[in-house]
């Protein structure tokens, strides 16, 4: 019998599978969302498709259909100006474009978004470090010539070294002054987790570029590495007891990447059994939350831009924790 996290991960990908139709750009029910929006879907589906190549047992016949419907966008030389339009995307897309190409595509398109970087974009000056992380984790992929620092000091200046092990408390409040008439009752204030959301999605993709989705050892020294794990674990809490599902699948995967065996932790083995629960019975994952999750009324297209990358972030995490540890971290 299939485990819950076999269930989990099978029905993600099958719910992708079904709704490749919705990821291509060019189809008549896209053109009414933004260019960059649509390209950004389809990096995430190559992605996914890029990490499930590298492991043991590629998803089976499961993302096939993905990845020939991403060898014919990749042949596509307009395909590119799609995202080349955000101006926040270079260079991460056109790198990340290159890097994640199909097997056995031609290379004319990638070529050519490639040549249109200038030297700024690929040398350090600027850029915050997990910016740079980014870009050097891409460049290298593509065999792209840059200038970004070696990977063990991105590492120490990344969110997975500097961010706080805790949040200080708060200092206490001064004493009030007795009101003349009975105050109103305050609001309830928002529950806060250790970390924002931004800073967890940083600690997570700053893990993702290091670790390479699993399949490289993180340079990170054994004290990072178990600060960054309680980290991990405290935030991945937070996220079980307030439903926010997408960052609870990438803080699983970052377990896994900082060498913890994530369904043997309190923490991970609740994210899944979160998941599952609000897994739908076609496989999606309705949206980035509970707070934020799409109605089962919603039109096809809403309830698809709501569901995707939260689908597809669970179903990269079923592949990257059951595929096994690589050689690196056997001991």
């Amino acid at each position: 019998m299939s485990s819950p996290l076999d269930q989990l991960s099978a029905g993600a990908l099958d719910w992708l599978g079904g709704n490749l139709d919705r990821f291509d750009p060019y189809a008549p029910h896209s053109a009414g969302s933004p260019p960059h929006l649509r390209a950004k879907a389809v990096m995430e589906l190559a992605l996914l498709c890029h990490c499930a190549a590298r492991l043991p047992d590629p998803s089976g016949d499961r993302l096939e259909g993905a990845r020939a419907l991403l060898r014919r966008l990749w042949e596509r030389e307009d395909f590119p100006r799609l995202f080349e339009a955000h101006p926040g995307a270079v260079p991460s897309y056109p790198l990340a474009f290159a890097a994640l190409a199909p097997a056995g595509t031609d290379d004319t398109a990638a070529r050519g978004v490639l040549a249109r970087l200038a030297p700024a974009d690929l040398s350090p000056s600027g850029k915050p470090p997990l910016k740079r992380l980014e870009i050097r984790y891409y460049a290298d992929k593509a065999g792209v010539r840059h200038g970004i620092e070696p990977y063990p000091d991105l590492a120490t200046l990344s969110p997975l070294a500097t961010l706080p092990a805790a949040a200080p408390p708060p200092a206490p409040a001064p004493p009030a002054p007795a009101p003349p008439a009975p105050a109103p009752l305050a609001a309830v204030p928002a529950d806060t987790g250790p970390l924002t959301n931004a800073e967890g999605y940083s600690l997570t993709h700053a893990a993702f570029y290091l670790g390479d989705y699993g399949r490289t050892e993180p340079p990170l020294t054994g004290e990072q590495l178990a600060r960054a794990g309680d980290l991990v674990h405290r935030m991945l809490e937070h996220c079980v007891g307030q439903e926010r599902w997408d960052l609870a699948a990438e803080l699983v995967i970052t377990q896994f990447i900082l060498g913890l065996e994530p369904l043997e932790t309190s923490s991970g083995a609740a994210a899944v059994e979160c998941l599952v629960r609000a897994q739908r019975p076609d496989g999606a994952l309705p949206g980035r939350s509970a707070a934020l999750r799409a109605p089962d009324s919603a039109p096809a297209g809403e309830f698809f831009r709501k569901a995707y990358h939260t689908t597809l972030v669970t179903a990269l995490m079923g592949l990257v924790v059951l595929s096994g540890r690589p050689a690196w971290h056997r001991v």
